[in-house]
This record gives C-alpha cells, sequence and structure tokens, in this order.
C-alpha cells in the first residue's frame, strides 16, 4: 500500500517570455485543464491528511516543432524535481514522461499509451515503464481513468468551481527482468479538475495521502520558498 500512497502522489525545461491565451483543443477536457501560459505558474498542494507534506508543480506552455503542449514539472517540498509530464495541446495526450531514477538522474520514461485525460464517457488507459528504485528492477505504471458522476462544483482556495472529477485505478507493476519475479499493487484514487485551473485534488480511496491546491504562486515566489 506505501507504493502505491507515493505513486499516486505524482499524481497525481526551457521557457519563452509570453502570457496567457486561450488555445483549441480537439478534448472537450481542455477548458477544465492548465490554461495556455507561457509564463511558469508554480501550483502548491498541501497533503491535507499528513499537514506538512507539500507538493509543487511547476506549469508552463512552449511551442516547437511538436506544436503547442503544456508542460507539468512536479517537485517535492524541498525544490526536487522528481517528474514531468508533456501534454499535447491538441488531444492533451502525453507527448513525453520523464522521471528521476535511483541514482538522481531524469530519464524518459518507455510510454505504451499516452491517453491521461478523457475525451468524454470512455476509459482511458495510461502505461508507462522506467527504472525501479531497487536494482535492477522496472516498473509500468497504468492508470485507467473515467469520468466520476458526482457534483462537479466544490470549494477551491475559497471559492466555488466547476470541476469535471474522474475515478482512477492505478496499477504498478514491479519487474525484476533477470529473477522473472514480479509483484503488483492495485489501488483506487480520484482526481479533480477545475475549469480554468487544471489540477486542483486528488487522494487515494481511504484519504490516507489527500492533496489539495492551496496557492499558485509565481515562479519567483517559489524561488523564494524553496531557497530558505
Amino acid at each position: 500500500m506505501r507504493i502505491f500512497v507515493v505513486f499516486v502522489s505524482l499524481i497525481g525545461l526551457l521557457v519563452s517570455c509570453g502570457g496567457n491565451q486561450e488555445m483549441q483543443s480537439a478534448n472537450p477536457n481542455m477548458e477544465y485543464f492548465y490554461p495556455w501560459d507561457t509564463v511558469p505558474k508554480i501550483y502548491l498542494y498541501r497533503d491535507v491528511a499528513n499537514g506538512l507534506d507539500e507538493q509543487f508543480h511547476r506549469v508552463f506552455s512552449i511551442t516547437d516543432s511538436q506544436g503547442e503542449h503544456i508542460v507539468v514539472e512536479i517537485y517535492t517540498s524541498d525544490g526536487r524535481i522528481i517528474e514531468a509530464l508533456n501534454y499535447n495541446i491538441d488531444s492533451l495526450d502525453l507527448i513525453d514522461h520523464m522521471v528521476v531514477n535511483r541514482n538522481g538522474e531524469k530519464t524518459k520514461t518507455e510510454l505504451f499509451k499516452h491517453k491521461i485525460i478523457p475525451m468524454g464517457d470512455e476509459e482511458i488507459w495510461f502505461a508507462s515503464r522506467f527504472q525501479g528504485f531497487l536494482d535492477s528492477t522496472l516498473i509500468l505504471k497504468e492508470i485507467f481513468r473515467k469520468e466520476k458522476k458526482v457534483d462537479a462544483e466544490y470549494l477551491v482556495m475559497d471559492e466555488i468551481h466547476e470541476a469535471k472529477i474522474f475515478a482512477d485505478h492505478i496499477r504498478m507493476t514491479n519487474f525484476n527482468p533477470f529473477t522473472k519475479k514480479e509483484t503488483v499493487t492495485e489501488g483506487d484514487a480520484v482526481s479533480y479538475f477545475s475549469k480554468g485551473l487544471g489540477l486542483t485534488e486528488w487522494h487515494t480511496a481511504n484519504k490516507k495521502a489527500h492533496y489539495r491546491l492551496e496557492k499558485i504562486m509565481t515562479q519567483e515566489e517559489w524561488v523564494k520558498i524553496i531557497s530558505r
């Protein structure tokens, strides 16, 4: 269970000058995703189940040879990057997925299934494989996500926001290619995406891990916090 909680906490680059603008996407849930903005914004999430635990998501938009996309970098409370996700604006599918391995090195994962934000009522399947935390192990992370039929208005930073709420089933397979042994950990979670904001909350089914958006900061404000 501990491994599952750790990886849910991960759910759940170069920056050009620019600002906020409305972007078109074939995915109807774009309005519930992070807004297009080339100026980085830092989302501070706090684990309300364990009040001292924080997580920072650095969100920014870029245009390059692959088109327009939004990057979300995930940092621990002490400012260490642990993961990055690169979303294609056209579909909100993932272009790239990066994790930091056991040696502290940034490594590109093997993406087998790119979908992570549903287009509608269908269940999507995300699958990514990367080095494990023990020698010679590999981890396959899978997320099966579909829209959850519950009240789609709730409180975010003292304001009511419309939201899309998704039910996630997460499966982590730890595999040793030499011994051929594998262990599988599975669990359920819920992710909340609010209109005009993006991801604002996520938690495990039992809420032993429960992260909620507390503040959106500029990069300058964030640097002051992690430099203390």
